[in-house]
């Protein structure tokens, strides 16, 4: 009724054994995560200097990329120049909160203690520069 498989499978199975392109471990698929969503919060928080400057913004700026650097073998990331015209403070505080909270959830299921510090710290830290743009809108 079926003509039999004459040819092998192009689907890579289990029992395979070895296979032509490199797996990532766990761990390093965590490390990699881990280092995207930090040099993601590195270029917004980049974007707010250049917007709003100030000395926990460079503070914050500065250990971000030395954990980025860190995370990534000691590739220095790539630093935004500044924030596009008509750029909202808030809209960026709110995507620098939300890119800090995926780096703690990754840092914290890797226990990686400084970057999940890191993290909170900012989290925080943007979440305090919305409250006072969100009590007034009430």
């Amino acid at each position: 009724m079926y003509e039999p498989i004459r040819t092998k499978s192009v689907h890579s199975t289990m029992a395979d054994g070895a296979s032509d392109f490199p797996h990532r471990t766990r761990e390093e698929e965590l490390e990699f995560q881990l280092a995207g969503h930090l040099a993601a919060l590195l270029a917004v928080t980049d974007e707010l200097r250049a917007a709003s400057p100030s000395a926990d913004l460079d503070a914050a700026a500065e250990r971000l990329a030395q954990q980025v650097t860190r995370l990534r073998g000691g590739s220095t990331p790539v630093r935004a120049a500044s924030a596009g015209a008509g750029t909202r403070l808030d809209a960026l505080h709110e995507r620098a909160h939300a890119l800090a909270g995926r780096a703690l959830v990754v840092a914290a299921s890797r226990a990686d203690t400084a970057a999940a510090i890191l993290a909170a710290e900012r989290m925080d830290a943007h979440a305090e520069a919305l409250e006072p743009r969100e009590l007034a809108s009430h």
